[in-house]
């Protein structure tokens, strides 16, 4: 099997998910993708786009980034990890939420950005770099009660445990790109590209948001596909029930620097599917040896 894109499709379907996969040379602008224009859900990756217009609304003297917020526990949007997950009020800066937001995929540090940014500043900078396909329509917490009440449950962990009864999947909106935050794979390739090569907002502000990427803590979907201490990973990702993505971008020794976006939705309703957590790693290497391989 020669072609990348069959031995590629040849992983997602072994994993059971159906894979959405964009990838370019950051440098030479060569490119490679499977359904790389179809729309695709974002989960967790919107805060990628919520970090740009912070950095370029930080840039532009609209907001401070160093000003301190109060948050106490029962205003802050549930999830798993960071703030959403202590019990105690905490104070802190808002580019530590930015910090947050990627290294962790913190949702309350999220949507603190997210109100003071506002929803339409972050269409308006998708806008401007040309994102013709993606649209930002909801915070962390509007996803989560959605999610909730098209479930008919009142917590997470319940939701799971619905997700095989009879039409109960197809009525979570949040899984339905026309219906939530929104891309393509290559959308997201071109945003990341920006960032990369100081186009996004000014050189100070692209280096910092490299370097929050560079710090997330998840080692098991794209970096799991290059284990090697002189390859540098640096990524967000994103994931909902079925859903799970990456978007990142992988630097090798040599000076080669790839944008890869990985989306996949899996067959099956399971809340722990390492063999998806590991397509993404694996096609992105594919996806990349095939761009090195051109060069």
């Amino acid at each position: 099997m020669s072609d990348p894109r069959a031995r590629i499709e040849a992983v997602f379907r072994k994993a059971g998910v159906t894979g959405y996969l964009h990838a370019a040379d950051l440098d030479s602008g060569r490119e490679i993708g499977l359904r790389g224009d179809e729309p695709v859900v974002l989960a967790s990756v919107f805060k990628v786009p919520l970090l740009v217009a912070f950095h370029r609304q930080a840039a532009a003297g609209l907001l401070d980034p160093t000003e301190a917020v109060t948050l106490p526990p029962e205003e802050r949007t549930e999830g798993p990890t960071g703030l959403s997950a202590l019990l105690d009020e905490v104070r802190m800066s808002l580019r530590d939420l930015a910090f947050l937001m990627i290294t962790v995929s913190d949702n309350a540090a999220a949507d603190v950005l997210f109100a003071r940014v506002g929803m339409d500043a972050i269409n308006a900078t998708i806008e401007a770099m040309g994102l013709r396909r993606t649209h930002i329509v909801a915070n962390g917490r509007a996803l989560h009660d959605t999610l909730l009440r098209d479930a008919g449950v009142t917590g997470l962990g319940e939701v799971w445990s619905r997700l095989d009864e009879p039409g109960v999947l197809p009525s979570l909106r949040v899984l339905d790109p026309a219906h939530t935050n929104r891309s393509t794979p290559r959308e997201m390739v071109r945003l990341l590209s920006l960032i990369w090569r100081d186009e996004a907002a000014p050189p100070a502000e692209c280096e910092k948001m490299r370097r929050l990427f560079g710090l997330q803590v998840w080692p098991h979907r794209l970096s799991s596909g290059f284990p090697y201490d002189d390859v540098r990973v640096s990524g967000k990702t994103g994931t909902l029930p079925t859903l799970r993505n990456e978007v990142g971008v992988v630097e090798y020794p040599d000076g080669g620097r790839y944008a890869i976006a990985v989306f996949t939705r899996s067959l099956l309703p399971m809340a722990v599917h390492p063999e998806a957590d590991a397509a993404i790693g694996v096609t992105a290497r594919l996806a990349v040896e095939a761009l090195r391989q051109e060069g």
